[in-house]
């Protein structure tokens, strides 16, 4: 299922956030990042739209990107299994499916900034 609220914001400007988007980018051939939300939910319309255009400014590839849609009783695919309460929900993993991070609805900064600085924390201490 496809969530519209992916949809990239078309005014959202890459270059206020090119340490994320470049982040993003430098990893876009190597993670999945796993959605859920509702089109019906206030947070998702207000988080999401933006975070897709990040997605889209570091060229991460729509095979990496899965949308997945809840009902208004945020049930869903996958919601279960992956532990989501609250949407929006974003699980970063590797392709081997070790989850690297995940943002959720109540942090204080804007999903692509937040992810990028978790990403690049993470995949630090693996290399050092």
């Amino acid at each position: 299922m496809s969530l519209e609220t992916m949809r990239p914001n078309p005014t959202w400007d890459a270059a206020s956030y090119e340490a994320a988007v470049d982040t993003l980018a430098a990893h876009n051939d190597e993670l999945v990042y796993k959605v859920w939300g509702g089109d019906w939910c206030k947070d998702c319309r207000a988080l999401l739209p933006d975070f897709g255009a990040a997605l889209e400014a570091a060229e991460v590839p729509e095979d990496r990107i899965e949308e997945v849609g809840v009902d208004k009783d945020k049930e869903g695919p996958g919601v279960e299994e992956y532990g989501v309460e609250y949407i929006p929900t974003i699980v970063v993993e590797t392709d081997d499916g070790e989850e690297i991070t995940r943002f959720v609805e109540e942090e204080d900064v804007p999903p692509a900034v937040w992810l990028a600085e978790e990403i690049e924390a993470a995949l630090e201490a693996d290399a050092a």
